[in-house]
């Protein structure tokens, strides 16, 4: 097969605005999958699915604890925030639903992933993965002395992320070493941008006014009550300081003389630590701590600033094979791609994708996110034909590009490059089963699929039923387990 208003806000069940824009479709051939389909809304018991841990931290709000998900063992993470806090502060309130409206949107290595939220009585709970290797700023402390090329590695996936975030129409506005986490303990970590608590969308030229941010790294605009998405880079300019130095650009007694130092602007790159510092990182930082907004870089220019070419890039070691995997991948059927989906947001383990960022930043040259057609056919031309690299590129965006907006986001490209064996398991795929028949009856209709599928879409019945006729063989209207998985062992067959 080939590819072709209230003020009592305790009890209400509120949903995310991410949830309420509708697209109509009249065919299943238009209906987008994303991994933000898949991330729930529930308000069933927490501990029905969760064997609850220990508390790792503790704030105004709520805590954040270790849990381990029943049903496929993972460990993760969960914030929980309680709903008195929040109806005593409708900004926060506000601040919580634009942290998950924006993590549903949000599909890269170097952030956290949000898994699904819980509502009771009581709380809310924001599931997500785990990230053990602690916060960036107590490896900064720890390690004392991080040399040049170290702070590369690390800006370089800050600056990543930001990039992917503002291409998105998202700013973070609280950016600094407490909200990245590393992975694992080392200089080669991979970093992840937490805590989008005070992230918001921007559109063009609108220009934001409400104060946001921590003290060392808030903006001078931001301060002035007038900014946009640049914000984000002076505060990435003030975690390079702190990298390279080990002491933020602007220090005080306390918040107000901060502040002061901040509007002026002014810091200096001629104290003894900056002696042995390049001369090409120093204009980086020049550059990232520009005063003027409008002259100061995105990220994409950050990104493309030649002191991150003083460290040439190098392939990882197991892309070839990776390529090859993305040649022989195929699956045509809207719910095969909606099941590889979920499988792959919601149930793959970190074991399982290691190593699958790195090569997907590693093709993503531009630092966007995504992968472009272009960036696909230049991996692809090394090996190939101008002919064959082009035919190739076209057969993938159009078995992969499951949102259908014409480039491979990095759900897509794990989809397409993980091992098929472990992806299409007997667990996963009983797990998977069991999240589309939500009625337990051992089989999935068209309705099932419509409430899943389709919470995001305006769509007629008879789209729901197409999806299910392709795959129902014996004409009873619904899918069977046994339909189900022969559905799914189907890209076997096809990839060989």
């Amino acid at each position: 097969m080939g590819c072709s208003s209230s003020k009592n806000t305790r009890n209400m069940v509120v949903k995310p605005r991410f949830l309420e824009t509708q697209t109509p479709i009249d065919s299943p051939d238009k209906l987008p999958i994303r991994p933000g389909t898949f991330i729930f809304h529930k308000t069933s018991s927490l501990m029905k699915d969760y064997e609850l841990g220990p508390i790792l931290g503790q704030g105004a709000y709520g805590s954040v604890r270790t849990a381990v998900h029943k049903l496929t063992n993972q460990e993760r993470a969960i914030k929980t925030v309680k709903k008195d806090k929040l109806t005593k502060d409708m900004q926060a309130h506000s601040k919580f639903f634009a942290e998950i409206d924006i993590l549903r949107r949000i599909d890269h290595p170097n952030i956290l992933k949000l898994f699904e939220f819980y509502e009771d009585n009581k709380s809310y709970h924001l599931v997500t993965e785990i990230i053990k290797g602690g916060e960036l700023f107590d490896y900064i402390v720890g390690t004392g002395n991080i040399t040049e090329n170290i702070a590369m590695g690390f800006m370089k996936q800050i600056l990543f992320a930001v990039n992917y975030c503002h291409k998105l129409g998202i700013v973070h506005r609280d950016l600094k070493p407490e909200n990245l986490l590393l992975e694992r303990k080392s200089s080669d970590g991979n970093l992840k941008v937490i805590d989008f608590g005070a992230s918001t969308l921007f559109e063009g030229d609108k220009v934001l006014k409400n104060k946001y941010g921590t003290s060392y790294y808030i903006a001078p605009e931001v301060l002035k009550r007038s900014y946009n998405e640049k914000c984000d880079i002076w505060s990435c300019g003030v975690i390079m300081f702190v990298l390279l130095s080990g002491r933020p650009p602007f220090t005080g007694k306390n918040d107000e003389e901060i502040f002061e130092k901040i509007a002026k602007g002014s810091f200096s790159l001629m104290s003894q630590e900056w002696a042995n510092v390049s001369e090409v990182a120093k204009d980086l930082l020049k550059k990232m701590l520009e005063y003027n907004p409008d002259l100061r870089y995105s990220a994409e220019q950050a990104l493309n600033d030649p002191w991150f070419k003083t460290s040439p890039p190098q392939s990882p070691k197991s892309l070839p094979s990776i390529i090859n995997n993305m040649k022989s991948f195929h699956a045509s059927e809207k719910l095969q791609h909606a099941v590889l989906t979920f499988i792959t947001s919601q149930l793959s383990s970190k074991e399982e994708t290691k190593n699958l960022g790195d090569i997907f930043k590693s093709i993503d040259t531009n630092g966007d996110g995504k992968l472009s057609r272009d960036e696909l056919f230049q991996e692809f031309r090394k090996t190939m034909s101008y002919e064959e690299a082009e035919d190739e590129v076209n057969r993938i965006l159009n078995c992969v590009d499951m949102d259908m907006n014409g480039f491979i986001d990095y759900s897509e490209f794990l989809i397409s490059t993980m091992k098929k064996e472990s992806l299409i398991s007997k667990k996963n795929l009983e797990t998977a089963f069991k999240m589309f028949d939500k009625d337990g009856s051992g089989y999935i209709s068209a309705s099932e699929l419509k409430s899943i599928l389709g919470e995001n879409v305006k769509s007629p019945n008879n789209v729901w039923m197409e999806i299910i006729s392709k795959v129902d063989k014996d004409g009873d209207g619904e899918i069977s387990v046994a339909e189900f998985k022969d559905m799914m062992m189907k890209i076997f067959a096809d990839s060989a």
